[in-house]
């Protein structure tokens, strides 16, 4: 192993410093938004749908995704419009964007407080801007974290903050989802 990878301890032996994060694959958390609906109603009730690749997490195609992961793996929170094709009169629709992804306190029983101890490491945002789009390549935004290694294991619930575009409107609208998705926690 590199020296990047572990450490010396006192004793001699070797130990690595982020033990279960480099034998991961990446968790791909995708949400879709019907974007007429959150817009009109100002709220992203009924209009969300999660999807994920990790074995056994429920909620799949819902706004209550739970995802399985482990400490020390990475998860990249897609966001996507349900209407991504370029229209007849070369526009692009309105598209969403995860402003802010945050962790609740499920401990003390109150899911819309900040949690208090960090659950994963954040990479941010990361997407492509509208102008660069073309026919060929899919455009979206996403989210990137690492989940610690010393997280503790469990449910943990989340509220994603979307920046959503408006047609014909200038400013942003910003929505919070109100039944929070989460991540299940595995030991690593």
């Amino acid at each position: 192993m590199s020296s990047s990878v572990q450490e010396k301890s006192a004793s001699g032996a070797h130990h690595k410093q982020n033990p279960g994060q480099l034998n991961s694959v990446q968790l791909n958390i995708v949400t879709l938004i019907n974007m007429e609906r959150a817009v009109e109603t100002g709220s992203l009730s009924d209009s969300i749908y999660m999807m994920d690749n990790s074995i056994g997490g429920k909620g799949q195609g819902t706004s209550s995704l739970e995802t399985v992961c482990k400490q020390g793996q990475v998860l990249n929170w897609i966001v996507r419009p349900l209407d991504m094709e370029k229209r007849r009169d070369g526009t692009w629709p309105p598209m969403p964007k995860i402003n802010n992804i945050t962790f609740l306190d499920t401990e003390l029983g109150d899911e819309e407080d900040v949690a208090e101890r960090k659950i994963f490491t954040e990479l941010k945002i990361y997407g492509m801007p509208d102008r660069m789009r073309d026919k060929f390549t899919p455009v979206y935004y996403y989210w990137a974290g690492t989940v610690l290694s010393t997280a503790k294991p469990g449910v943990h619930r989340y509220r994603l903050v979307m920046e959503l575009e408006q047609e014909h409107k200038k400013e942003k609208l910003y929505l919070n989802t109100a039944i929070h998705p989460s991540i299940r926690i595995l030991g690593v």
